[in-house]
């Protein structure tokens, strides 16, 4: 059991590594919590720094994701404790120690948390995400389909609870991140993907 509470903490602190901030600082020796949006993610680094430095950081944020949940898998030995450490992945990157507390909104490490404990779900609920970005070209608004179908795709599936109240809780965390999202989608303010990017 000490080993399953070792592998939580140390998702807790993967997930704490705010890449889009290390990759600002690297890229242009800037904190990226200080331009465009202030959002510590991929979404805002591309907005800010252009594609290179956002692939960059997707791929990274979506590594910590995946990365955590094998770990749990690796010194864990139940289906909890591979989720327990999912999900403290996802909360070390939006509520990171090591940036006091400052973090992104979760999006990429949810992708891939979820990618590595159930593949079928999240891939329908990420295609009609990518279809309603590419339409929209709201990320926000994908990134709440996404986190909220992916729930219900394992209920539809007949995927056990756990799977589908771990799904819920990350919803949560989607809904509770993107929280002024909703306020500006609501009133039609909110940035489209493709708007011009700060200099």
């Amino acid at each position: 059991m000490v080993w399953a509470y070792i592998a939580i903490i140390a998702s807790y602190l993967l997930g704490s590594i705010t890449f889009s901030f290390v990759v600002a600082k690297w890229w242009k020796g800037i904190d990226i919590r200080k331009h465009g949006s202030g959002n510590a993610g991929a979404t805002n680094t591309l907005r800010v720094l252009g594609k290179g430095a956002a692939i960059t950081v997707l791929a990274l944020d979506v590594g910590k994701g995946i990365a955590a949940v094998w770990l749990g898998r690796w010194l864990g030995d139940t289906l909890a404790i591979e989720i327990a450490c999912g999900l403290a992945a996802i909360i070390g990157h939006n509520w990171p120690v090591f940036f006091g507390f400052r973090g992104g909104k979760g999006i990429a490490t949810t992708i891939g948390v979820m990618v590595s404990l159930h593949f079928i779900p999240v891939l329908l609920a990420g295609i009609i995400a990518i279809i309603s970005i590419f339409i929209s070209r709201y990320v926000s608004l994908g990134s709440l389909l996404f986190t909220g179908l992916t729930p219900l795709s394992l209920w539809l599936l007949d995927y056990p609870n756990l799977y589908v109240w771990s799904a819920l809780l990350i919803f949560a965390f989607a809904l509770l991140r993107h929280r002024t999202n909703v306020a500006k989608l609501l009133r039609g303010e909110e940035n489209k993907l493709g708007a011009k990017r700060e200099q």
